[in-house]
């Protein structure tokens, strides 16, 4: 005998500790995103009126921060991400947890439910903000994301466009023999952004547009005025056809 010992590899993650990572990543990811657009639009906050590239790293640093936290499911944080592995070809969404269509329901339904609860935390620890008279623009603008000049068939594929890079660099990530995926994931998010984020304020995430919608649906928020449901399914369709075809491109490119 040596002395040592052999460490057991880690279990497999049951559904409902997937379930949990993922609602917990998502939520802290949309704390910080929808945090970080709250400091700079909102009527007297310390960051008012910054420009786009803070909020472009906020929202950066919150997806570094939601992947660490959802470490035990792989840390999807997004839908697009769930849909490229599926497309891509892989068995695993996160080692031990099989691509099935349970796990992929438990992926999505964790993910929008999260960004529901970070936006929700957002608005209440900018509840004060929100009270203050200013644009419902502003307001809805914290929450969900809207385009700079509305033409719903090119505002798709500025969507379609910014999540193929974000899923396919993912998916290359996952192979690459490195520890910086979150990081580096995290500045993929900062260049889409910074880049791509113009025309549609970049949602390239279906949960991350449409749980914080339903927040500002429901939440008593002074002056809100409407949801803008007319335009809610672009920031879903765009980023699940582009997660689509980064995943198929994935599969051919990686193997």
């Amino acid at each position: 005998m040596t002395g040592t010992t052999l460490l057991a590899a880690p279990a497999a993650p049951t559904l409902p500790a997937v379930f949990t990572s993922e609602v917990l990543g998502t939520a802290i990811l949309l704390l910080l995103g929808c945090g970080v657009v709250a400091n700079a639009a909102l009527p007297k906050t310390k960051g008012g009126n910054a420009n786009f590239l803070m909020v472009g790293f906020g929202w950066g640093l919150g997806v570094f921060a939601g992947v660490y936290v959802a470490y035990r499911s792989g840390a999807h944080l997004n839908p697009a991400v769930t849909v490229g592995i599926l497309t891509s070809g892989g068995d695993e969404y996160a080692p031990g947890v099989p691509v099935t269509l349970a796990t992929t329901l438990v992926y999505f339904a964790a993910q929008l439910l999260g960004a529901f609860l970070g936006a929700v935390a957002a608005w209440l620890a900018y509840r004060q903000h929100f009270d203050e008279p200013g644009p419902a623009a502003d307001k809805l603008g914290v929450f969900s994301t809207g385009p700079a000049l509305r033409s719903y068939p090119l505002n798709v594929l500025t969507e379609v466009i910014a999540t193929f890079v974000l899923v396919f660099a993912v998916l290359v990530i996952g192979k690459t023999p490195s520890g910086l995926g979150p990081l580096a994931t995290a500045l993929i998010v900062v260049a889409i952004g910074i880049s791509l984020g113009g025309p549609t304020g970049y949602a390239i995430n279906p949960a991350r547009d449409l749980g914080p919608r339903i927040a500002h649906a429901v939440l008593p928020i002074k002056g809100k005025g409407g949801s803008d449901w007319s335009y809610a399914w672009v920031p879903v369709v765009g980023p699940l056809l582009g997660a689509v075809l980064a995943g198929l491109t994935a599969g051919l490119y990686v193997g």
